[in-house]
């Protein structure tokens, strides 16, 4: 089983892809770390240069020094020293080859293609012996590494600083993805319609209660705010699905418990029927948000 799957050279101002490595296995994790890699190539410059993002079977590990950084997908079961290392080992080779003002001057995606067979080399040389050969320069990767850990990066994080705005990434000038959320489905629409009736019910029958918490001396003023509450909730929920958002599950859970809580509060003001009705439309909402995800449409150069 191969532990370092991917790696990829860019240039750390603008994201500016160098030299990758060439595919061999296609599985959908590493697809999806793939494109993470690239999201968070496009805003190294806000990052430290040297950083982790865990995934459930696979991790990517990056390391940037004077202007390029170092990247791979490497399986959870390689030691985070030796992926280190192996990227290490990559910058050596890279800069033995390539200076400063010739990765300056690059203005086309993928101009040192040629450094692929260095990868290669370099890929099979840990996957078969599973370290480098001189164990001297492993040692002191792990020292340095206890000594300044890589910062453990959330990809929402990255997601947010790549300017995402409106269900969609914003691209840099020399980028060629073109990130978005997967198109709206029937289910969606209907969950939309659905949620701005639950809406329009909620602050119609809280505008209505208004009159009468007047009139008897602000005793229902709880049931006012649960309705505006609920409100507010349901068009949040229609403004989660619609647009990209960081955090999105720990939003979606919010909005989908606080709909919940109100609604048993307004127990006497609603049969269950209509209890079940409203927490089955934020539910399905919910889970409508949590399944939408971003589409990747991206130019790799045939890399």
């Amino acid at each position: 089983m191969s532990l370092i799957l991917f790696a990829f050279v860019v240039r750390v101002r603008d994201g500016l892809p160098l030299s990758a490595s060439t595919d061999f296995e296609h599985n959908r994790e590493l697809q999806e770390r793939k494109h993470q890699l690239r999201t968070i190539s496009k805003s190294l410059a806000r990052f430290p240069d040297r950083g982790t993002v865990k995934g459930q079977q696979l991790n990517i590990h990056f390391v940037s020094s004077e202007g390029v950084s170092y990247m791979s997908v490497c399986h959870c079961s390689l030691p985070v020293a030796k992926a280190f290392c192996f990227l290490e080992d990559l910058r050596w080779e890279f800069t033995a080859c390539f200076n400063s003002t010739v990765v300056a001057l690059a203005a086309r995606p993928y101009p040192f293609l040629e450094f692929d067979s260095t990868i290669q080399k370099l890929k099979q040389q840990y996957n078969q012996s599973g370290g480098p050969a001189l164990e001297v320069t492993l040692a002191e990767v792990q020292e340095d590494l206890r000594i300044h850990p890589p910062q453990m990066i959330n990809f929402d994080e990255a997601e947010l600083a790549n300017g995402i705005a409106n269900g969609h990434i914003e691209q840099g000038p020399a980028s060629g993805q073109n990130q978005r959320l997967e198109p709206v489905t029937a289910p969606g629409i209907l969950s939309l319609v659905l949620n701005i009736m639950c809406a329009s019910l909620n602050v119609i029958r809280g505008v209505h209660l208004i009159e009468y918490t007047f009139q008897d001396d602000y005793e229902g003023i709880w049931n006012v705010v649960a309705f505006l509450l609920a409100f507010l909730c349901c068009a949040f929920q229609c403004h989660l699905y619609l647009f990209h958002s960081s955090l999105k599950k720990s939003k979606s859970f919010a909005l989908l418990s606080v709909i919940v809580l109100c609604n048993l509060y307004l127990l006497g003001f609603r049969n269950a029927w209509q209890l079940i009705f409203h927490i089955s439309v934020a539910s399905v909402s919910t889970f409508l948000t949590l399944t939408r995800k971003l589409q990747d449409r991206s130019n790799d150069c045939g890399v």
